[in-house]
């Protein structure tokens, strides 16, 4: 898949430590060049980039910083945070059907605001 790039160098040292993989609209970075072919890691983001596209990419953003600052005055936990926003609950409950995209409803990820997380 030509979208899906390695992690440079230094972004591996700066930011993304703790991820496999980011998805920066149209690409997906990922830490390792294996992972290229990781199927569940690769649907998981690209779930996350039909979000991106539904929301105009920049607002995408806003919302997701905004839901994990919420998440982690709720939570007062990073991780949980992290698995409670209702892009990741819905990737992460996704990622292992690869056709879950052609069926997927406009702004699927609502259904998963307000439900339990991780």
């Amino acid at each position: 898949m030509k979208w899906v790039l390695v992690f440079p160098g230094w972004l591996k040292r700066l930011a993304f430590r703790f991820v496999s993989a980011i998805t920066f609209w149209p690409f997906i970075l990922v830490k390792h060049s294996h992972l290229k072919a990781d199927e569940r890691l690769i649907c998981h983001e690209m779930i996350h980039l039909r979000q991106q596209v539904e929301l105009l990419v920049l607002p995408f953003y806003l919302w997701y910083l905004t839901e994990y600052l919420v998440r982690l005055i709720q939570y007062r936990n990073r991780h949980q945070a992290y698995v409670n926003i209702s892009f990741e609950r819905e990737a992460y409950a996704h990622e292992s059907n690869p056709d879950y995209l052609s069926q997927r409803k406009f702004w699927a990820f609502l259904r998963f605001l307000s439900s339990p997380g991780k």
